[in-house]
């Protein structure tokens, strides 16, 4: 079956655009088994599409066929902002709402999507976020920062070493918080190896004007500042309260950005004193979260997961590697094996002082990796001795441990961005 494969335009405000929009939204809906886009929704979508000049792109069965109509069997979307490499800024080409339909699964739907999006950007690095960790190997993104998934009690065993505040917390109203929210998240995207610039959808979503998993406005989200001592923004947290079923616990489901440990510690506490609750769930934990070292009694802190978040796909070799910091001085020739012949190459990396000058070369490799372990490697989140024991690098041991120093160092990558 010859499948029809075009770009729609959000831009395009006439009656048949708009039409060819929404059907592609009720399928990314259905691809990810939301309920159907209400009209506000759909109305919050295309002024994010919009606004990030996004790409909206999918798969059609022809005219005639039965079950042709206007909904996509196949969607994908995609735009560009920055990516904190750790040493500087990049552009990074964002990928997400990639849906095909089960009833149209290997058919090379995805593979012909994502090897047309990869080919139009020119952003050195692209990302996506996943929820099928088994898809995207193969076109060369590897998992490259992790989060963790933790729920604490907050009963009278919840208890801080020694920590005093010196600042405070207010609550404020959501629809309040986004001048704030953003200033705060700026600095800490510039501050934080591994952060995502966020898309324009998290305005909706912060502020309390939708919630994705109702389709409406977001009337239980609730939003508090901490403020340090000079009485300066410098923390905030998002939570819902949630009221136990049976054995489950009241739980408040949070989420926290904060530039510095106080902040950190500050709003815990906050969180902690919340009445007619005796558990907060965080899903998006740093994998060095302080919280785990400052607590009395470390045993209120259950890990329900560690997942990988951000997956990174290297496309300019030269460009992405010399954004990233390095830990050694030395003169390595790096091979990459790509399928799809974008970071394809032999490289000699120049590093001194933090920084490498990356350029061809023609001399034999010390190593030879893929291109999906090179995007696991990319941001310092795995280290290169567990990739190379798990037989994902090809070369000498004394080649692995020479990387290893030129790569492994610096605070692990995290990113507050899910897309």
């Amino acid at each position: 079956m010859e499948y029809e494969h075009r770009t729609l335009d959000p831009h395009d405000d006439t009656a048949e655009a708009k039409a060819a929009v929404d059907a592609w939204m009720g399928a990314v809906s259905r691809g990810f088994h939301d309920g159907r886009p209400s009209e506000s929704s759909r109305e919050i979508w295309r002024e994010t599409a919009r606004a990030d000049s996004m790409r909206i792109a999918g798969a059609w069965l022809p005219e005639g066929v039965y079950g042709a109509g206007p909904m996509p069997v196949a969607t994908f979307s995609s735009w560009d902002m920055t990516l904190n490499a750790g040493a500087t800024m990049v552009p990074v080409h964002m990928i997400s709402d990639v849906t095909v339909s089960p009833a149209h699964r290997r058919r090379g739907l995805l593979r012909t999507m994502m090897v047309d999006d990869l080919a139009q950007t020119s952003a050195p690095v692209a990302a996506l976020t996943v929820s099928e960790a088994s898809i995207y190997g193969r076109f060369g993104f590897g998992p490259a920062s992790f989060r963790r998934r933790i729920e604490v009690d907050t009963t009278s065993t919840f208890a801080l070493r020694d920590f005093v505040d010196p600042g405070r917390v207010e609550l404020v109203e959501p629809a309040e918080l986004w001048d704030t929210a953003s200033d705060l998240f700026a600095r800490f995207h510039a501050g934080s190896r591994g952060s995502v610039e966020r898309p324009h959808f998290y305005r909706a979503w912060q502020t309390g004007r939708f919630d994705p998993a109702t389709g409406s406005t977001d009337d239980k989200l609730r939003a508090a500042v901490h403020l340090d001592a000079d009485e300066r923004p410098d923390g905030y947290v998002l939570w819902k309260h949630a009221e136990g079923e049976g054995d489950k616990p009241a739980t408040v489901t949070a989420e926290l950005l904060t530039l510095d440990t106080s902040a950190h510690l500050g709003l815990w506490r906050f969180l902690a004193d919340i009445d007619l609750s005796s558990r907060v769930a965080v899903r998006n934990s740093h994998p060095d979260d302080p919280l785990w070292w400052a607590l009395v009694n470390s045993d209120v802190v259950e890990v329900r997961s560690v997942y990988d978040h951000l997956w990174i796909r290297v496309l300019d070799v030269a460009t992405a590697l010399e954004a990233r910091p390095w830990y050694t001085d030395d003169s390595f020739v790096l091979a990459v094996t790509d399928p799809l012949g974008h970071a394809e190459g032999t490289w000699r990396i120049e590093a001194h002082d933090g920084r490498a000058k990356v350029v061809p070369a023609d001399d034999a490799a010390d190593l030879t990796l893929s291109a999906e372990t090179l995007g696991s490697l990319y941001l310092g989140g795995v280290r290169v001795a567990s990739l190379a024991s798990a037989g994902r690098l090809a070369g000498d041991p004394a080649q692995v441990e020479r990387l290893g120093r030129l790569l492994d160092g610096g605070p692990a990558p995290y990113s507050l961005t899910s897309f």
